[in-house]
């Protein structure tokens, strides 16, 4: 993915993006008849195409029809947009962002001990 994080997307780009992530493979016209608003397809073409020039896209070709998928799973893209606000916020560090969660009570016992979990897999090595 390039430079760009969540942020720097727009709300119809965030709400397609998810699409996609739901989805799995999507052409512009599932996404179309999927968004909560009337839009033309050649509108959601549009956004398509600046999600992969964002790098957030890749698409193939079947038939004359482009099929989108995720460049990247949605857990990896929010890893890189909390790096990027870690890096900015933080002087780069995650554990901070972590410990700030954690300290306004934005994490309750279940994100704890998936975390948790999380952590003792990667120190055994397996990371998954």
């Amino acid at each position: 993915m390039n430079d760009h994080i969540a942020a720097d997307l727009g709300g119809l780009e965030r709400e397609v993006l998810r699409l996609v992530w739901r989805l799995g493979d999507a052409t512009a016209e599932q996404i179309r008849a999927e968004l909560q608003r009337p839009l033309k397809e050649s509108t959601v073409r549009t956004v398509l195409r600046r999600l992969e020039d964002k790098g957030y896209l890749s698409h193939t070709v079947d038939g004359r029809t482009f099929v989108f998928r995720a460049a990247q799973s949605r857990s990896r893209a929010a890893a890189k947009a909390v790096k990027r606000i870690a890096d900015w916020f933080c002087e780069g560090s995650v554990a901070d962002v972590v410990s700030g969660l954690v300290d306004a009570r934005m994490l309750d016992k279940a994100d704890l001990a998936r975390i948790g979990e999380k952590i003792a897999l990667s120190k055994r090595g397996s990371g998954k």
